[in-house]
């Protein structure tokens, strides 16, 4: 009998597995592309790939995409409230009409992508990507 309530679960588990791992494969181009293209804005570039791993992903997970994903959304917030074009921006250098208030609010936002919490998130996905799909994010 509990076998029968439990397996249907590890085949559901199984199949949103497979298809993180097929995401992840799809993406893997892209990503390593956008990684090695070494532009600031590369992490900017690379969310809407981070979103749709992310709504893909097995629950165990879940927490690892939605801290990637959340800072660089933040991250984009930041830099679109400012009206400031992220692939140009230069922190030293910031537009001339660019608030203390706006050049901080992105401060933070970046300091979060860049932080601990999420480099270890990315590290993480990778490695699960790694033992799990037998693939890393990117080349």
């Amino acid at each position: 009998m509990v076998l029968a309530l439990v397996l249907p679960l590890l085949v559901a588990c199984g199949s949103d597995q497979d298809g993180y791992c097929d995401a992840v494969k799809d993406h893997q181009q892209d990503l390593s592309e956008i990684v090695s293209s070494g532009r600031p804005d590369a992490m900017l570039t690379a969310l809407d790939i981070f979103q749709d791993l992310a709504e893909q992903a097995p629950e165990d997970v879940a927490d690892e995409w939605q801290q990637v994903t959340s800072s660089v959304e933040a991250l984009r917030k930041a830099l679109d409230d400012a009206d400031v074009d992220a692939s140009s921006y230069d922190r030293d250098h910031p537009p001339a009409d660019l608030t203390a208030t706006e050049k901080q609010a992105i401060d933070d936002a970046a300091a979060r992508v860049g932080g601990a919490e999420t480099l270890r998130a990315i590290k993480d996905l990778d490695q699960e990507a790694r033992d799990v799909c037998h693939t890393p994010l990117s080349l």
